[in-house]
């Protein structure tokens, strides 16, 4: 049975549920066993933030409506993790790894946890994440939290970077700890973490999964996204977080674009006749062998029928992040003016001033971001803020993005891990990163495919066919 565990996607699990050899129950309380084992003992990986403790009553209930009425869907009975800055209207606490927020109850589900409730998964707990999403400091390292800890890299454990800010999410997964988890990503916080722990992530186009209860960064660049072991997995938990949102009006563009099945991409022909750019600004700092597996899997491409540009170039890149300190200031004191009046912080000034009284445990390795953002004048009015919004989104999208996929006739562009993650996020733009390969100790690589808006459907399906010819990704030895 563990080894059904470690190895089975979502297809396999609902077969053997279907048939009787596996329950949700008896599938939750091996993951919840292999968590015991790994995460705060063994290697330690500590990806995990808290567990649901209803967790073994839901998959329990899940069962027995699997019995009476069938199962909801693809994701019925499937244990799911998800970062710890995702409200739970339950018995978790949401802190976005923060120890000012260890007492904070959200008063209800965000959407995405919703929608994953509403499609039979079960939510098994809340994942380790870089505080505040790696918008706190500079120098802080991926996957620490003055909340929860270090999170450490499965395929090598305080040798590998595990990746950021969806670390727990990302190592978790890795780790054989859920089937799938759900990260979130600002610029780069899905496709790091994935990339890094041998992962499919996918970080879609804002506005196709809803913002709603998820604590901010910035709201133009803010999604959430699935992390699994496979293509098919990600397609199938995409599909379930769709939804319009009312109290989200991004999500009201995903109208007619958005699917809730996104499975109909994975086709094996999915490169076949593709037409695939590189540009290899984006390529420079990776090491040798690094930059060998991105020359085969480019190879891997070709021979699968793609035609791939290489190379081409990318004109402009923003690399101005005025933005994300002018927003956050914004979109946090929002947030943490609606938490309860037990928690100690209800504006991002009173969480710089509760940190510098408490800085022992919360100041770790500093707050620098925190204090560049407070002291921004905490209103979008600023015509500083104004313009950098609006270059953003000339430099990434009509002179950047579409503008290199428009002279080239491009399906896609291609890059390795999160080095393009920061151009699509100012875009708004999806990427999905997938298993490339491992170097010879063993450090995972990933790539990367981004195209235009909502066009995850064609990004699944080249994802997808590089996949099945490849397969390359294999299981950590947490032994």
């Amino acid at each position: 049975m563990d080894e059904l565990l470690k190895y089975a996607t979502i297809h396999d699990i609902q077969l053997a549920m279907e048939e009787g050899e596996l329950t949700s129950f008896q599938l939750t309380k091996l993951y919840l066993e292999r968590i015991a084992k790994y995460d705060k003992q063994g290697l330690m990986i500590n990806a995990i933030a808290e567990i649901n403790p209803d967790a073994l009553h839901i998959a329990e209930a899940l069962d027995q409506e699997r019995g009476l009425r069938g199962a909801r869907g693809p994701l019925h009975g499937i244990p799911i993790l998800v970062k710890d800055n995702i409200d739970t209207g339950d018995h978790m606490h949401t802190t976005a790894g923060s120890i000012a927020l260890e007492n904070h109850y959200a008063k209800e589900d965000a959407f995405v946890a919703k929608q994953l409730r509403a499609a039979g998964a079960v939510i098994l707990g809340k994942a380790n994440l870089t505080e505040w999403a790696n918008f706190m400091t500079e120098g802080m390292p991926n996957g620490y939290s003055s909340r929860a800890g270090q999170v450490l890299n499965p395929y090598g454990p305080g040798k590998f970077d595990v990746g950021g800010s969806s670390s727990g999410p990302g190592a978790a997964v890795a780790s054989g700890f859920a089937t799938g988890s759900i990260g979130t990503e600002t610029s780069g916080s899905i496709l790091s973490p994935a990339s890094s722990n041998s992962l499919v992530g996918i970080k879609p186009t804002v506005g196709l999964i809803s913002r709603t209860g998820i604590i901010p960064i910035a709201h133009s660049q803010d999604t959430a996204g699935p992390m699994t072991t496979t293509v098919t997995d990600a397609a199938i938990v995409l599909g379930a977080l769709t939804g319009i949102d009312i109290k989200d009006p991004a999500t009201s563009i995903s109208e007619g674009q958005a699917l809730t099945d996104y499975t109909k991409h994975l086709v094996l022909e999915g490169l076949n006749g593709a037409k695939i750019g590189v540009d290899r600004t984006y390529l420079e700092g990776l090491e040798d062998e690094e930059l060998t597996l991105v020359n085969q899997a480019i190879a891997d491409l070709t021979k699968s029928g793609a035609t791939v540009t290489d190379p081409v170039k990318i004109k402009t890149n923003p690399t101005d992040y005025s933005v994300l300190f002018h927003e956050f200031k914004v979109d946090l004191n929002a947030y943490l003016s609606n938490v309860a009046s037990q928690v100690p912080v209800h504006s991002l000034t009173e969480l710089i001033q509760y940190n510098e009284q408490h800085k022992d445990k919360a100041l770790v390795y500093g707050q620098t971001l925190l204090t560049e953002s407070d002291n921004t004048s905490g209103t979008l009015t600023d015509p500083a803020y104004i313009h950098a919004r609006l270059s953003d989104l000339q430099l990434s999208r009509t002179e950047g993005i579409d503008a290199v996929m428009y002279e080239h006739q491009l399906d896609a562009l291609l890059f390795v891990n999160n080095f393009g993650a920061g151009i699509a996020a100012k875009a708004g733009y999806p990427s999905i990163t997938v298993p490339a390969g491992y170097t010879s100790d063993g450090k995972p690589v990933g790539i990367t495919f981004t195209g235009k808006a909502f066009s995850e459907g064609k990004l699944l399906e080249l994802a997808y066919a590089y996949e099945q010819i490849t397969m390359h990704r294999r299981q950590p030895n947490l032994s």
